[in-house]
């Protein structure tokens, strides 16, 4: 309970009148009885009534307030919460309310005041947008209710308890569903590469077309129809992704308002969306985090949920990533050939242990090293060097981008397919790949 900005007011007023009085007294001025008098009997009016006020204060109750949450909310999106507040008094009422909101979630339009009218409901909206992903609690709200008499406001805290989910950004994905899959993947800037060789899943039987080649002939429906007729493939499906996702201490590099951990998360979730679509099957595992995960591959659009509710709480961690340990789990789980990707930022003095790692699972599975690079790199690589701090800075950033591709193109020598790409373009660059490697047909 706080005194309101009336009741300040009128103490105010009083102890100046009082103070003015006192220093005429001082001087050796008349001043009237009365006057003091009055002044003296105002103070103890308004004492008494700020006592009755405050009583009748304590015995009021609480508006009752409900929140409408939703159950799941995407990283870094605005969402908008609703509040449904109400009172039973007979007269109308004027709050203040502020909400609770837990650690990692920012937020807009708070404290909202509101004015309540007997018997009503009145609905206050305020706008949410998660920092970092997991489960979070609302557990109270906070009204000031001010005392019937206007001179102090209560602090009440009903507790008004919700739990909801931050998932990492998969709006993008559910809004791709509106679209054709070739349409919404040309949208993301993703480039699809013309198919080599017969390395596809017969699909039908029809007439020979200009730009087929001879070997897709079918001699002997030839000889029956006595026209040119051709074998059509389509892509392999059934086939296997395994995501081998590291959770070290590397991944917290901050690119934006995301760290190259969720911006690999969301690459991940974006080629599992594809794939599912294209009939293969998803699976996961984690490595180098504080509990580690590992997710079947399974077919079905299904799949999407059990994989967004499996890591929307995984976070990194002060480990340092064992790649050695992390192709062990994988191998001794990961029977069926599948296309692995490996989600890292690779540094050069992991070289040697890498390499040994990825050619043990590179004899069983079609590898794929998805590297993130910093984008503030790319930003110092072309920024124009004006000073010597500049021309230094410039020269670091060179020396680093050197080291980094001579370290890439020596695990290419070696045969490991390796993806450098910033974090905003990992999605699209990882989609482009497993594409090529699908109609490449090496898969």
């Amino acid at each position: 309970m706080k005194p309101s900005r009336l009741l300040l007011l009128w103490l105010a007023a009083l102890c100046a009148v009082g103070l003015v009085t006192g220093t005429l007294q001082a001087l050796d001025f008349d001043v009237p009885a009365t006057v003091l008098s009055i002044n003296w009997g105002l103070l103890l009016a308004l004492l008494a009534l700020a006592i009755i006020d405050a009583l009748r204060l304590r015995r009021l109750p609480s508006p009752r307030i409900k929140r409408q949450l939703p159950g799941s909310l995407a990283l870094g999106r605005w969402s908008d919460i609703r509040l449904d507040i109400e009172h039973g008094f007979a007269e109308p009422l004027r709050i203040k309310v502020f909400d609770h909101v837990p650690d990692g979630l920012d937020m807009e339009n708070l404290p909202l005041t509101v004015s309540l009218q007997p018997g009503k409901f009145s609905q206050v909206f305020y706008r949410l947008r998660p920092l970092k992903r997991g489960h979070f609690t609302f557990t109270q709200c906070e009204i000031n209710l001010p005392s019937p008499f206007g001179l102090w406001s209560g602090k009440r805290l009903p507790r008004v308890t919700d739990h909801t989910r931050v998932y990492p950004d998969f709006a993008r994905l559910y809004g791709g569903e509106l679209l054709a899959v070739d349409n919404w993947l040309s949208r993301l800037g993703v480039r699809q590469r013309q198919r080599r060789g017969q390395g596809q899943e017969f699909h039908q039987l029809r007439e020979f077309r200009e730009g087929d080649s001879l070997r897709q002939i079918d001699w002997k429906a030839t000889a029956r129809q006595r026209t040119p007729i051709a074998r059509e493939y389509e892509d392999e499906r059934d086939q296997q992704i395994m995501f081998l996702l590291d959770c070290g201490r590397r991944m917290r590099s901050q690119d934006g308002e995301l760290s190259h951990f969720d911006h690999a998360l969301n690459a991940c979730l974006l080629l599992s969306y594809v794939a599912l679509r294209q009939g293969d099957a998803v699976g996961l595992c984690t490595f180098a985090s504080e509990q580690p995960r590992y997710l079947a591959p399974v077919k079905g659009s299904s799949q999407l949920k059990v994989l967004l509710n499996g890591v929307y709480d995984i976070d990194s961690s002060q480990r340092s990533a064992d790649y050695a340990a992390a192709v062990n789990t994988l191998l001794s789980r990961q029977k069926r050939r599948a296309l692995v990707v490996l989600m890292t930022n690779l540094r050069d003095e992991e070289d040697e242990e890498l390499l040994g790692a990825v050619q043990r699972l590179s004899r069983q599975h079609l590898v794929v090293v998805a590297s993130l690079r910093e984008s503030l790199l790319d930003k110092l690589r072309l920024s124009p060097a004006q000073t010597l701090s500049d021309a230094l800075t410039y020269c670091t950033a060179i020396d680093f981008l050197n080291a980094r591709s001579q370290h890439h193109e020596r695990l290419r020598t070696h045969g490991i397919a390796i993806l450098d790409a910033a974090p905003e373009k990992l999605g699209q660059n990882l989609v482009t790949q497993y594409l090529a490697n699908k109609k490449s047909g090496v898969w």
